[in-house]
């Protein structure tokens, strides 16, 4: 009975250590390389590119990885933070919070329009007497999800240093979260205005041209931020190194190939990857700041 026992248990440890072992395999088929992608634009749409984009790396790399697109930018932050997801595309604010409060690293700038800077800017319908920030006073506004560096902070920023309180200045202020849903909220007139990203050349608008043909002549640029550092391509604390080399060191070498140009311009309107440090985005803080966004409490 004793030998029986004696058996038993150590069939139970060797089972844990097998388990623990291949739980320790980060790359795996068992355990893939978790990567997630914020919620900017349409999910499926995401998704679907950033599975095509999971293929290249796996291809480049030898590791497994695994895609998704959680519902919110914060899960994704949060997500990093307990080693749910390994590799995160974080717009600015929420690269800043996540590598303030989590350790989070950025490892990479995305380059739109051969810049690695871009704006938030403020778009109305041209068939509206909304012709410059001040004619907004009193109206119907969208922010997009409120860890949006484009889309919540800098708008507010914009707002603030144009001599007004962005709390007060609208009659109606609503987040919608993804930039595509502020967009539409202005061309079906159920705002007067919203805030959405926009580089040197292009904008968040140019993602619905395939459903919405005219929406650059129907809508308008009314007002633009700062320069905003562009999104990152970010890892978990903690992350082995050479991991890390292997990924960033692979998907610069995508983002220089014919197919995986196509890729990352399908995922975010992204035309190259350049190597990141956190202080470039320093200015994020100091404008976080200026806003009083206590990181420390945002989740």
């Amino acid at each position: 009975m004793r030998l029986a026992l004696v058996i038993a248990l150590i069939a139970i440890f060797l089972t844990c250590v097998g388990c623990s072992k291949q739980q320790a395999e980060l790359g795996t088929k068992e355990n893939p390389i978790k990567m997630a992608m914020v919620p900017s634009l349409d999910t499926q749409r995401l998704l679907v590119s950033g599975k095509q984009l999971e293929t290249l790396l796996e291809k480049r790399t030898g590791y497994e990885f695994e895609t998704s697109v959680p519902t919110t930018y914060t899960a994704v932050v949060e997500a990093m933070s307990v080693g749910k997801v390994d590799v995160g595309w974080l717009p600015p604010l929420s690269y800043v919070l996540a590598h303030d409060k989590y350790g989070v690293e950025a490892i990479l700038v995305v380059q739109r329009d051969g810049s690695t800077n871009y704006n938030s800017v403020i778009i109305a319908r041209t068939d509206s007497k909304i012709d410059k920030l001040e004619d907004l006073k009193g109206k119907k506004f969208a922010y997009g999800d409120v860890l949006s560096t484009s889309g919540y902070i800098y708008p507010r920023h914009l707002i603030r240093t144009s001599g007004y309180n962005p709390d007060t200045f609208f009659s109606n202020a609503v987040q919608l979260g993804r930039h595509d849903v502020v967009i539409a909220a202005v061309l079906n007139e159920q705002v007067d205005a919203g805030a959405v990203y926009g580089g040197p050349v292009s904008d968040a608008r140019e993602n619905l041209v395939e459903v919405q043909p005219d929406i650059m002549k129907i809508t308008k640029i009314i007002a633009r931020s700062e320069d905003i550092p562009n999104d990152t391509v970010s890892v978990r604390k903690g992350l082995p190194k050479e991991m890390v080399d292997k990924i960033r060191d692979a998907l610069i070498d995508i983002a220089e190939s014919g197919e995986g140009k196509r890729i990352i311009t399908d995922l975010y309107g992204i035309d190259g990857l350049k190597p990141a440090k956190d202080s470039d985005y320093d200015c994020v803080r100091r404008v976080a700041e200026a806003e009083k966004v206590d990181l420390s409490k945002l989740k």
